[in-house]
């Protein structure tokens, strides 16, 4: 029995987790289907392309979708300590004032722009500093990218050149404009959520973590949450909780987790044979992000390269050179429409060919860019 069962170590877990059992006398479990996030190509940042569709991914796929030829999407979702903070690409990004402000203006009480600011700078560790929208001192580090890659740079330099601003802070007064990104790094390696939050909390003996754990389902009594049942070693236990039982296992598994405990669309759960315990939208009005990678080769050296011994013992030492890329090193946001308050379009821009959705080795020297849709319908 614990006050608080946590369902999902990734991001939202790993703060969870952290915070809540600050309290000594509070008692927490956090449930994980992965494991612990010691695999080198997690803390390596320019390696995380290796973690796709490896143990350390849910690998999932989208159904074959009419607006790309009915292709199926690639999902990466981390399974690991971190979750998909211990595999993405460690971009530092918050998000528009018009974002926030928008879900506030439409019921999200507490959820505009200058009522979130005050936890993004506390979670922060910033090392540019503190200012009106970053904070210094918080789990999170957040830093320069080390790699200072030449052709990010000549893609931030053509940017300006085609007439957009250059912009050193995309969190900051403003979004518009091209630059490089800031990333989730502390001395060039990754840090990710475990390593900020859960980490320094793994001594405490009021946290308790299962790992290896896979979550079937909420268990529902008298129309209460009171515990999960839990799959782990080829046994099913209930881990129950006094006060809450809290869902952060991601934008796919959480809605996938409450229809399996009969929280959901009757109809679609009455297919599987699903006995409904609440009729709810649950799962509906999923956005997901468009991208479109556009590759180029060059004569110039990319990060195919970037694997040698040399650089290895450049990132040991120093905490920086190629292997410090987080790959998608430098972009911008942009309008589509001059009439719009914020962007509406992001742009990646890498060192390296982007082969095979990101799945493929590149085998030649290139870089990519494109457009990624923020406000997809």
């Amino acid at each position: 029995m614990y006050d608080y069962v946590i369902v999902g170590a990734g991001s939202a877990g790993c703060v969870l987790a952290a915070r809540l059992s600050e309290d000594p006398d509070v008692r927490v479990a956090l449930i994980e289907a992965g494991g612990p996030d010691t695999a080198q190509e997690i803390h390596v940042p320019a390696a995380f392309p290796q973690l796709f569709k490896s143990a350390l991914d849910w690998d999932l796929d989208s159904d074959p979708e009419p607006g790309i030829g009915g292709r199926r999407a690639y999902l990466p979702r981390g399974k690991v300590f971190g979750g998909c903070s211990s595999i993405n690409a460690m971009i530092y990004i918050r998000g528009s004032r018009a974002d926030y402000d928008g879900w506030a203006a439409a019921g999200a009480t507490g959820w505009s722009y200058d009522e979130v600011l005050p936890y993004f700078k506390r979670a922060e560790d910033n090392e540019c500093g503190e200012d009106a929208f970053h904070g210094t001192g918080g789990p999170l580090t957040v830093s320069d990218g080390r790699s200072g890659h030449p052709l990010s740079s000549a893609f931030v330099q053509a940017a300006q050149q085609a007439g957009y601003k250059a912009n050193d802070d995309f969190n900051g007064e403003d979004q518009f404009g091209v630059g490089r990104y800031q990333v989730t790094q502390r001395g060039g390696l990754r840090c990710s959520a475990a390593v900020a939050y859960l980490h320094p909390a793994l001594g405490r003996p009021n946290l308790t973590v299962l790992s290896s754990a896979h979550a079937r389902r909420v268990v529902v009594e008298d129309g209460r949450a009171t515990g999960v049942e839990v799959e782990r070693g080829g046994e099913v236990e209930v881990v129950r909780a006094e006060r809450e039982v809290i869902l952060s296992a991601g934008a796919y598994e959480s809605p996938k987790l409450l229809m399996l405990s009969g929280i959901g669309p009757a109809a679609d759960l009455a297919a599987f044979g699903i006995e409904v315990v609440r009729d709810l939208p649950v799962g509906q009005g999923l956005q997901d992000h468009y991208m479109a990678m556009l590759n180029f080769r060059t004569d110039a050296e990319s990060l195919i390269s970037a694997a040698s011994p040399e650089n290895a013992a450049l990132l040991q030492s120093e905490g920086r050179g190629p292997l410090s890329s987080n790959i998608g090193e430098a972009g911008g946001f942009f309008r589509s429409r001059p009439e719009l308050d914020a962007p509406d379009v992001q742009f990646h821009a890498a060192p390296v060919l982007f082969h095979q959705e990101g799945l493929g080795a590149a085998t030649e020297h290139g870089f990519s860019f494109g457009p990624c849709v923020l406000a997809p319908t």
